[in-house]
């Protein structure tokens, strides 16, 4: 399995290419790809928006993922940040779709439970935990590459449980468990 976090941003929009085993067996995720794409404060935000179309479709397009983790866009004081983490989010989640990726959306104190073990770890506690979890020589920096691969991490902890769920409601909605006739 192949996975894509993006910590949507308009000026930085943290990734992260995993492959990680398939749910069910064993294995260690391994960084494929970790970076940041950033684009110009100074653009207008329709053209920094087609420079992060164009380099989300680059990054889906060379790597294949199977699925987008991203992060669930949350109530913020500023408003101005969360437009421009809307629309990056939304860039990035249509490209996946576009590209045949499931998208998967995960909020903060997921993301940090799953990685860090508790809601509320701060970026550094974040940052050491992907270090050791993809056995990096360093914290990845900057803080939103570190929140990508995260957000990566949160999905291969949880896909396994999200599997079993698919399963047993599919088994629960077939004619033959629920009772209906033949």
């Amino acid at each position: 399995m192949f996975v894509l976090g993006i910590d949507p941003g308009l000026t930085r929009c943290g990734y992260c290419v995993l492959e990680a085993p398939d749910p069910g067996t064993r294995g260690t995720p391994r960084a494929l790809a970790l970076g940041v794409i950033t684009t110009p404060a100074d653009a207008q935000v329709h053209l920094r928006l087609a420079e992060l179309q164009h380099e989300l479709r680059a990054l889906i397009a060379e790597h294949r993922p199977t699925v987008l983790a991203v992060e669930r866009v949350l109530f913020q004081v500023n408003v101005r940040t969360a437009m421009s983490v809307g629309q990056a989010s939304g860039v990035a989640m249509v490209e996946a779709v576009n590209a045949g990726c499931d998208v998967v959306q995960y909020s903060p104190n997921e993301v940090k439970s799953a990685v860090a073990g508790w809601g509320g770890a701060d970026k550094a506690q974040v940052q050491q935990m992907v270090q050791t979890l993809l056995g990096l020589p360093r914290p990845p920096h900057p803080a939103d590459a570190a929140d990508a691969a995260a957000l990566a991490l949160c999905h291969v902890a949880m896909a396994p449980m999200q599997a079993a769920t698919r399963r047993a409601v599919g088994a629960s909605a077939s004619p033959s468990s629920s009772g209906g006739r033949r």
